[in-house]
């Protein structure tokens, strides 16, 4: 008769929960509420530790797309892209993501400046169009993120929402706003694992509890830095597994924001014949940008293409049949 299978830990630590999203009962209008985190283990390994929760696919939406981005992306995301609202919707319901990360890229000064008041409006308008929970990221511009972010925070108090990204240099006020309207963060550090360990010190020591907060390590897309990206991150979950509560929180990982500004995935058939189709080149560019991170550890995947998130989203359900 076959030995039977004991599970055995060889980690001291697991990583922080995080749920995201709330409920009517919990005050938010969530019809389910998302937890990523809680591994007792590397990636899907899981005879070695727990794994209680798959990674989760969020699928980008921008209030404002890139008139750069690549003519095969365009024609793809065509007819919704030009609405956030109707963009979030599809990508839920049709695709299948897990929930939606919406890109305040509108509101940069050097851009569109949207004011405040109309990024809340579409915030407001994007939760009532889908049902799942949301991460809001700012335009990257450290003023104007501190002046519209807050904003919406208070405005969707209660919803459990994660904001993004805070940095070593400018984390103070978009922190407060979370720490004062239930919110959790995401704290972006540049492949760096001290700086991730310091960042989030710096933002528990503000009182922001340490299963409130999602790293960043910033990553690059397949060729592009993605073999240091791998090894940061897997020297951060390695010392959080080891008993490092510093280090011991989900990964956030912007897949797509990486993947679909590399020249693979940007350079016209026309142009390079001998790489193939331009359509399926981008896809897979981001498909195994994203099966490397989610090795690496990546609990939330950021992506963009509807193709790729519905090819990624079936290898997770693969991978965590174990």
């Amino acid at each position: 008769m076959a030995e039977e299978l004991r599970l055995v830990s060889h980690w001291s630590q697991r990583v922080h929960e995080v749920r995201i999203g709330a409920t009517k009962q919990e005050g938010g209008s969530r019809a389910v509420t998302l937890t990523v985190g809680g591994q007792g283990a590397l990636p899907f390994l899981f005879k070695e530790g727990a794994l209680p929760h798959p990674p989760l696919i969020a699928a980008e939406v921008f209030d404002v797309i890139d008139e750069d981005w690549p003519e095969t992306l365009c024609r793809d995301l065509d007819g919704m892209s030009r609405d956030p609202v109707r963009w979030a919707g599809t990508m839920i319901k049709d695709v299948q993501a897990d929930l939606v990360c919406l890109k305040l890229s509108g509101t940069h000064p050097d851009g569109a400046d949207k004011p405040a008041a109309e990024a809340c409006d579409l915030v407001k308008k994007v939760l009532s169009a889908v049902d799942r929970p949301l991460i809001v990221l700012g335009c990257g511009d450290a003023p104007k993120d501190n002046e519209v972010l807050p904003v919406i925070s208070e405005a969707t108090k209660g919803e459990r929402l994660l904001f993004g990204d805070v940095v070593q240099e400018n984390y103070k006020t978009l922190t407060a706003a979370c720490i004062a309207d239930g919110h959790s963060i995401v704290a972006e550090s540049p492949i760096d694992v001290n700086i991730a360990k310091q960042l989030n010190i710096l933002v528990s020591d503000l009182g922001l509890p340490l299963d409130r907060i999602v790293i960043n390590p910033t990553i690059g897309a397949l060729g592009y830095g993605l073999e240091y990206a791998y090894s940061i991150m897997e020297r951060a979950r390695g010392a959080a597994l080891s008993g490092d509560k510093m280090l011991a929180m989900p990964f956030i990982c912007f897949v797509g924001q990486e993947t679909w500004r590399t020249k693979e995935a940007r350079v016209p058939e026309s142009d390079s014949p001998g790489w193939g189709d331009a359509r399926e080149r981008g896809i897979m560019w981001e498909v195994v940008a994203a099966m490397a991170m989610l090795q690496a550890g990546a609990d939330i995947l950021t992506m963009r293409h509807p193709q790729a998130i519905r090819i990624v989203k079936h290898a997770i359900t693969e991978l965590m049949k174990g």
